[in-house]
């Protein structure tokens, strides 16, 4: 680490002022979202155990509950689609027989069958599922700023990572997963994937983050270095926080381009061919793979939208893949992007992967793995603009989590005859967010605001059944 430097000034400079004198990508970095606070306590863990991490997969659009996870094989054509369900690794637990290797693997995760909430709008249910809230309010912090602040990552690397930002017209606004709400922003994540051609599958895929300015060398970047941390003392003022939040930016972006381990993490072109082909050549697939790689390297979070591309000659429309209306001119049942014939075995084959990758390299225990979307589809088979399709349901829709403790094998919860409404065992928001915080040995009743007395993390109870 540089010296600080010995230049003083006369007052505090604002951030406007800081601006002007060129401090902020002064250094010629793109790393000043790589946000990690000095001030990070790691006292929040319930365990005493060395920190856990998590991939949490958001399959957008929302997965339908009928085709995947809780099939009702029983009820007319226009309810139970035209696949069949098959048997898993688990006595009396059935999937769609779209997802052979999850079946094969059932043991390593368990699927609640009564996730329930009530809003059907794509921006407003992605905005609850991030925040783990039913009624989230603007500046609510995502899981991950959550995760982030009370188990920060001790490497030169982000603590929380998010690969593939969302897209199309029904996303949540970007302050509610790119930043840190009120938590600030050195807990925002470090964003790869600005468009759906910029992931890990792409031939000429890298990660601009690390690039800089071509016209200013190494030796140049230190020296505007030491004139920013000179820019710190104050003749014995108090800088604002401001200043020090763009302190912990400028730092962070400099200690990351100095770090050939955070390099390494994220060039995914380390990986042997025939384990980039096991996890499938597609942009989830690829993203998957990525994010075992950022977790073992010792980022605490991967947020990863469970994008898994195009087909031969299709055309980009949206990442929304599990919007299945049948509006994008692809039939929920058809082999296009937008339907599942595509779709999920792609996600069978990523997932089921992850699982048995991070297995072998002992990694389970320590990984939380989230497969999730913001709400499930309609028990009855419609007529979309312009193919069939399922809608918006977010009543009765399932979930699957694995890894960390949580008990593989295990069904929970159970929906009506229909998959239309809960049964038993309601799981609500607050409930499932409760469940994955204290599966990382998080816990959930955390305060989050300044005083240390309000904002809990969650509000929620942990399911104790699957831990």
């Amino acid at each position: 680490m540089l010296e600080r430097s010995n230049h003083r000034f006369e007052k505090p400079l604002s951030r406007r002022g800081l601006i002007q004198a060129g401090g902020i990508g002064a250094l010629g970095l793109n790393l000043t979202k790589l946000l990690r606070a000095d001030d990070r306590r790691s006292d929040q863990n319930i365990s005493g155990t060395p920190p856990k991490s998590c991939i949490f997969i958001h399959q957008y659009g929302g997965l339908s509950q009928l085709d995947s996870w809780d099939m009702k094989p029983n009820t007319p054509q226009e309810i139970r689609g035209p696949y069949k369900p098959i048997e898993t690794a688990t006595p009396g637990f059935q999937v769609c027989e779209l997802m052979p290797q999850l079946a094969r693997v059932s043991e390593k995760f368990a699927v609640i069958r009564s996730m329930t909430h009530h809003m059907a709008q794509h921006d407003k249910a992605n905005s609850m599922l991030l925040a783990g809230r039913r009624n989230p309010a603007v500046n609510d912090p995502s899981f991950g700023a959550i995760v982030s602040k009370l188990s920060p990552a001790v490497e030169s690397i982000p603590a929380h990572v998010w690969l593939q930002k969302y897209g199309g017209g029904s996303a949540p606004p970007e302050h509610t997963y790119l930043t840190g709400g009120h938590l600030g922003m050195a807990y925002a994540p470090m964003l790869i994937g600005e468009t759906h051609d910029e992931n890990p599958a792409s031939k000429d895929f890298r990660v601009r983050a690390f690039d800089t300015n071509e016209a200013i060398s190494l030796k140049r970047l230190e020296e505007r270095w030491q004139l920013l941390q000179g820019l710190q003392n104050f003749s014995g003022k108090k800088t604002s926080s401001a200043f020090e939040s763009l302190d912990i930016y400028q730092q962070q972006s400099f200690d990351l381009l100095h770090s050939s381990d955070a390099k390494s993490a994220f060039d995914i072109k380390k990986e042997k061919p025939s384990t980039r082909d096991r996890y499938g050549r597609n942009p989830l697939g690829q993203n998957l793979l990525l994010a075992r790689r950022l977790i073992e390297s010792g980022v605490r979070l991967v947020n990863v939208v469970a994008w898994t591309g195009l087909g031969v000659g299709e055309k980009f429309v949206s990442l929304e893949t599990w919007d299945m209306h049948g509006n994008a001119d692809v039939g929920i049942f058809e082999n296009g992007w937008n339907g599942l014939p595509f779709a999920l075995p792609r996600t069978d084959q990523a997932v089921a992967t992850l699982l048995e990758d991070l297995q072998d390299r002992g990694l389970l225990d320590s990984t939380l793995v989230v497969l999730v979307g913001e709400f499930g589809r309609t028990p009855v088979i419609s007529k979309g603009a312009k193919r069939i399709g399922r809608d918006h349901w977010p009543q009765c829709y399932s979930a699957m989590v694995a890894g960390a403790g949580i008990r593989g094998g295990a069904v929970y919860g159970e929906s009506d005859d229909r998959a239309a409404y809960v049964k038993s065992r309601p799981v609500t928001l607050e409930d499932f967010t409760a469940t994955l915080f204290k599966a990382m040995d998080i816990n959930p009743a955390s305060r989050l605001s300044p005083n240390g007395f309000t904002i809990p993390a969650s509000n929620g109870n942990p399911i104790e059944a699957l831990l």
